[in-house]
């Protein structure tokens, strides 16, 4: 609610004032001040899935600044699971406006040292949490209109999100005024180039190689990660941003990953790497 600390967000990101941010808060109860109207289909997500990687976007209420929404009368909201982040936001006794701990556009941070590692001192403190046990944002659906809509895959599958409320309109396109965070269409990006292969064949010596499970040729990469041993969809989501970072520390002439299956999580892992490897 105080719009100078907000800016200060937006300052220390280097993010743009049009990409609006998801506001946290500690029970699905603290939800209602925010919004104008909450429909029974977000009612039921928000009993199936918060606290949790999900936010909601539902009409604003007038006392949300507009620096948060970034001018939209719209607001993302989403109660978090990690307890540490519960009891800061119950502490602070105030909903908190709160992206990704990263530089705009650059690879998401999944450990406290990856936050330390991009803003150095810029930053007065890190609350250490720990490891992110998701490993990639939360889903994002719009109650908008009449069908809700998946602004972002994440953490929520769209598989679980439609066994509770129905069928959702998935919006595709990449927005320069987004509705919603992680719409860009450059995003999560690292500073190596990053290039999605179905075959991730050797190119050069310097090439890294982002494998999903184990690769069935290692012969000529400079690097490889892999993602999951075992091809666990889960398991790849947790380690994606981490992985990007070791392979975009080692200075490649650039990175080549493999697609991952388009099911569950691999929506949201997906959809990181083509932002990542757009250009």
């Amino acid at each position: 609610m105080n719009a100078d600390a907000v800016a200060r967000i937006f300052d220390l990101k280097r993010r743009p004032r049009f990409d609006p941010l998801i506001v946290h808060v500690d029970s699905p109860e603290k939800l209602q001040p925010l919004v104008e109207q909450i429909p029974q289909t977000a009612m039921d997500l928000i009993a199936r899935f918060w606290p949790g990687p999900l936010s909601i976007v539902l009409p604003k209420q007038a006392c949300v600044p507009d620096i948060v929404t970034a001018g939209l009368p719209s607001i993302a909201v989403r109660c978090p699971a990690h307890a540490v982040a519960r009891r800061l936001i119950e502490l602070a006794d105030v909903p908190i406006a709160a992206p990704s701990a990263n530089v705009f556009c650059a690879v998401s941070p999944t450990t406290a040292q990856h936050v330390v590692e991009q803003f150095g001192d810029r930053l007065s403190a890190v609350l250490d949490g720990g490891p992110c046990s998701v490993g990639v944002e939360s889903s994002v659906v719009s109650f908008l209109d009449k069908q809700p809509v998946l602004l972002r895959p994440g953490g929520v599958t769209v598989e679980e999100i439609e066994v509770v409320i129905g069928p959702l309109k998935i919006t595709t396109a990449d927005s320069s005024r987004p509705v919603s965070p992680g719409q860009l269409p450059r995003h999560y990006a690292p500073s190596t180039p990053l290039v999605l292969t179905d075959d991730p064949t050797r190119r050069d010596s310097r090439v890294g190689l982002l494998a999903f499970g184990p690769p069935s040729n290692e012969s000529g990469f400079a690097a490889i990660e892999v993602l999951s041993e075992r091809e666990c969809l889960r398991e790849a989501a947790a380690n994606l941003f981490a992985a990007i970072r070791r392979l975009d520390e080692l200075k490649l002439d650039y990175i080549v990953a493999d697609r991952v299956p388009e099911m569950g999580l691999g929506h949201a892992i997906m959809d990181r790497l083509r932002r990542a490897a757009a250009r």
